[in-house]
């Protein structure tokens, strides 16, 4: 397993959930930690392509480091979008644009959610990279 302190937690909270239905309500509940976008960026500027929902993501760099918050019309991908970020904020746009996050394999994330959603998820993952890649430009 890879050494990544926050996705191996991730993994250990899905891990005491035996039901995808629990999982569900799981990442529900963390929609509630999403970093929330400003209302003023909820603009297709914003808006992630090929996600069934609509999900906005803004980042941004600081100190050499990359912060995404975001939001959803859709609780689920509320839950999911929160994850990603609570994984990939904060650390260097350089290690973002090679990041494994190996955590959505390792939870069952693309094999329970509808092929829409997981297109979604392939979608924000992207999106996010390319921020992150553009960062790497400013320096």
């Amino acid at each position: 397993m890879n050494n990544d302190k926050i996705q191996n937690e991730i993994i250990d909270e899905f891990s005491m959930f035996d039901d995808w239905l629990d999982k569900y309500d799981y990442l529900i509940s963390l929609s509630e930690s999403l970093p929330m976008i400003d209302a003023a960026k909820r603009t297709d500027k914003y808006l992630i392509e090929g996600c069934q929902s609509r999900v906005w993501v803004s980042s941004e760099y600081r100190e050499g480091k990359v912060y995404y918050s975001a939001d959803s019309d859709a609780i689920i991908t509320k839950g999911i979008i929160a994850l990603l970020i609570r994984v990939m904020n904060g650390r260097s746009a350089e290690e973002l644009t090679n990041i494994d996050l190996y955590f959505v394999d390792a939870i069952g994330l693309g094999e329970n959610l509808s092929p829409t959603r997981s297109n979604g998820l392939r979608a924000m993952i992207a999106q996010m990279k390319l921020d992150a890649l553009v960062y790497t430009q400013q320096k």
